[in-house]
């Protein structure tokens, strides 16, 4: 499973979430302490935000600890939101479009989980694309495609909404292709103003999610595993679980799969 750190708040460098404490992503990449693999070595990626609508992006196939561009980048930018990735590869190959995060307009995706036998639904859910966002696919894995399946179910409009519909979708896809439905889904996402993230499984294993103050007065982070344990409080998501951070707030509530007609009448 793949590792992975959101940030929100005052500008600070990338550096500080990624490569400066005690156990910063970079660490993560080789030494994780609560993935399935310890090491996240199939590549990185960062998107951040900064004047523009749309997020800046760097990816490559390199182990984030062997990258001296991610380190001389992360001395150098600051962003008040940027999302960051370690790959530890459940299918498509080692190539800079499969690495995270993926960026659709406004919007940045990361993911830590994976469609079990998606293999089997992949064209059913790719049929089901709209052309303009079939097109838009420019890598192989499940989570860029669950990630504009998303986009596909209101995104923009709906950040919730469209997560519950799009998880619906892949549970009905699984059903229809006789599969027992398995979906683990820790992700984070943002349109540069608010920061998402959901932690979900069909099974009681969800991948795991933290949140803690950056500093006081500073910012906050929504990630996979601590990136420090000494004078910060880090508090577990509950699994099944939808997080909305603002600059004044967050807030935490239930979320579950929801069929698009209902949660459009709603």
């Amino acid at each position: 499973m793949c590792r992975w750190a959101a940030y929100l708040g005052d500008a600070i460098f990338l550096e500080d979430v990624i490569a400066a404490p005690s156990h910063s992503l970079i660490v993560q990449s080789r030494e994780a302490r609560e993935a399935r693999s310890a090491t996240n070595a199939d590549g990185f990626g960062v998107a951040w935000y900064g004047d523009r609508p749309e997020p800046g992006l760097y990816r490559d196939i390199l182990p984030a600890w062997s990258d001296a561009n991610l380190s001389s980048l992360g001395r150098q930018i600051k962003s008040g939101l940027f999302l960051a990735h370690v790959r530890a590869s459940t299918g498509g190959s080692t190539s800079r479009m499969n690495c995270h995060p993926f960026v659709s307009g406004r919007w940045s995706f990361m993911h830590n989980g994976q469609i079990g036998g998606f293999e089997r639904i992949r064209r059913s859910l790719e049929n089901a694309l709209s052309d303009p966002l079939f097109d838009q696919l420019a890598g192989t894995t499940d989570s860029e495609l669950f990630f504009l399946l998303m986009v596909d179910e209101g995104l923009a409009r709906d950040p919730q909404g469209a997560v519950s519909r799009a998880t619906h979708r892949v549970i009905e896809a699984s059903r229809r292709a006789g599969i027992e439905p398995s979906l683990k889904l820790t992700a984070a996402f943002s349109d540069g103003k608010a920061l998402h993230a959901v932690r979900y499984a069909t099974d009681d294993h969800a991948p795991t999610l933290y949140t803690a103050a950056f500093a006081k007065g500073v910012g906050r982070c929504i990630v996979s595993e601590p990136f420090d344990r000494d004078g910060r409080a880090w508090h577990a998501i509950p699994p099944s679980s939808f997080v909305t951070m603002t600059r004044d707030s967050m807030s935490i509530r239930p979320f579950a799969p929801a069929a698009a007609e209902l949660a459009l009448a709603s």
